[in-house]
């Protein structure tokens, strides 16, 4: 394991007006996840906070400017680590138990995804990835299917999409045609053996997110993709492929 210490945790980058991708530059590709940073005329949306393994107010001072909602697309390990930073947290009403007492097991088990191969630099002095764990942070308020998220000069309908987690959640923009997916659909393999996935389900919500009319999808993981894209990616899953099948065996294949 690396014992060299990370002068930087965090890389911003702009994506579109009013939008950039946070990733922690230190964790493995095959895990991290993205982190949205959304500005509005009367706050700013941060969706999904990653590890939580170094603070994301000490870094980026654009967290601290403006009020910032914290919206959590599901209430897996890799997603929620930071959200205790902030004061309103938001997410399905499913996943709650899950927010306010987050542990190994019922955040999607993290022991296969934290190993030391995870980190390329460490976040701080002393870590061990062996004692890592997420803080609790109970949702202080609910989102479900048909709420609209408003920041003042744009506006984010809520979509209800279970199958990865019984709360998965979904934000879409209908004036951009923007979609903010979670670990819905992503640019990769996607994961429906998680202990509270339901697959019946997932065919479900890609079903329904297959014909619905989108410029950009910027997923939970990996990169953005337009329309042609999110197509191609629920047909290879809804005929059999796309899958991780077994987690261990899926990540000894991303570090080979």
């Amino acid at each position: 394991m690396t014992t060299r210490i990370a002068e930087y945790w965090y890389e911003v980058h702009p994506v579109s007006d009013g939008i950039s991708l946070i990733r922690e530059t230190h964790v493995a590709t095959w895990l991290r996840c993205n982190i949205w940073h959304v500005r509005g005329r009367d706050h700013d949306l941060l969706i999904d906070s990653g590890m939580g393994v170094r603070p994301l107010k000490r870094e980026l001072p654009q967290l601290t400017e403006r009020p910032v909602t914290c919206i959590a697309t599901h209430a897996h390990f890799d997603h929620i680590g930071g959200q205790h930073e902030f004061d309103c947290r938001l997410g399905h009403r499913s996943e709650a138990d899950i927010h306010a007492t987050p542990t190994r097991e019922n955040t999607a088990d993290w022991g296969p995804f934290v190993r030391a191969e995870t980190f390329s630099a460490l976040p701080h002095s002393g870590f061990d990835y062996r004692t890592y764990s997420v803080t609790p942070a109970p949702l202080t308020g609910y989102l479900d299917e048909g709420d609209v998220v408003d920041l003042g000069n744009r506006h984010f309908q809520v979509f209800h999409l279970p199958g990865h987690s019984p709360g998965s959640i979904a934000l879409y923009e209908e004036s951009s045609r923007t979609l903010f997916s979670g670990d819905t659909i992503y640019d990769g393999a996607l994961y429906d053996t998680v202990y509270h996935s339901d697959k019946a389900l997932y065919r479900q919500s890609l079903e329904r997110l297959r014909s619905l009319p989108v410029n950009v999808v910027h997923g939970g993981h990996d990169d953005s993709f337009g329309a042609g894209r999110l197509v191609e990616l629920i047909d290879d899953y809804l005929s059999g492929g796309n899958t991780i099948v077994d987690a261990d065996a899926w990540i000894n294949s991303q570090i080979s």
